[in-house]
């Protein structure tokens, strides 16, 4: 299997810090965030990457390289400085490095001890999306979860993570472009062909500074 990691947003909400750095490569416990990626990854075996970026990209590519140091080899995806592709379209623009099986996907900007192990070879239908409980700044969370099934309505209703399994064929009729992933998940959910799972164990969405003390706090506890 082969895993994205999403890098290509600008992180205005982490201004004045990505100012100068790209909000994957800011720093907690003595790494940059998407270092914690990269090596739970290589742990569960997933050791093709994909890693798209944009804002300051070549920031990112010079400090992974080519992924030998973390056991990974890693190919890049640029979307051009200041031209990001939002979600689905930055995962589309990256279809033919992904390649035709089913790939994991994860948002750059979380952190988590999600063990990759446990997720399924591939989705019972187009998408596999692993839910965690709603944090205080998202308490409406986004989907609802019955049975192993996804869906766009319902309670009680989580908070998608950021990690998700798709087969390519969830991207069949899309265009190349900026467009957000969510509306392409809804629709697939309307056809219940989004299965998912809740994951109750550590999951943080590190979008602000006072969300990135926070975890350098708690790495140093």
């Amino acid at each position: 299997m082969k895993a994205m990691i999403l890098a290509a947003g600008r992180g205005e909400r982490m201004r004045p810090l990505t100012d100068h750095t790209p909000k994957p490569l800011l720093r907690a416990g003595g790494h940059a965030l998407i270092e914690y990626h990269i090596r739970a990854l290589a742990a569960a075996g997933i050791n093709q990457l994909v890693i798209n970026h944009a804002h300051l990209g070549t920031q990112v590519e010079q400090a992974l390289g080519d992924g030998s140091g973390y056991g990974v080899r890693i190919a890049y995806s640029p979307e051009g400085e200041g031209r990001a592709l939002e979600t689905g379209g930055g995962i589309h623009r990256a279809l033919p490095l992904l390649g035709g099986d089913p790939f994991l996907v994860i948002n750059g900007d979380v952190y988590c001890d999600y063990p990759y192990q446990r997720l399924p070879s591939a989705p019972n239908g187009l998408a596999h999306l692993v839910l965690v409980d709603n944090p205080p700044h998202h308490p409406d969370g986004d989907f609802a979860l019955e049975d192993g099934r996804v869906h766009s309505e319902g309670e009680p209703r989580y908070t998608f993570s950021g990690i998700g399994l798709y087969r390519p064929e969830l991207f069949a009729d899309c265009e190349a472009g900026a467009f957000p992933l969510a509306p392409l998940l809804r629709e697939a959910m309307a056809r219940d062909q989004v299965g998912g799972e809740f994951y109750d164990g550590l999951w943080m969405d590190i979008g602000t500074p006072e969300r990135l003390r926070e975890l350098e706090t708690m790495l140093a506890g």
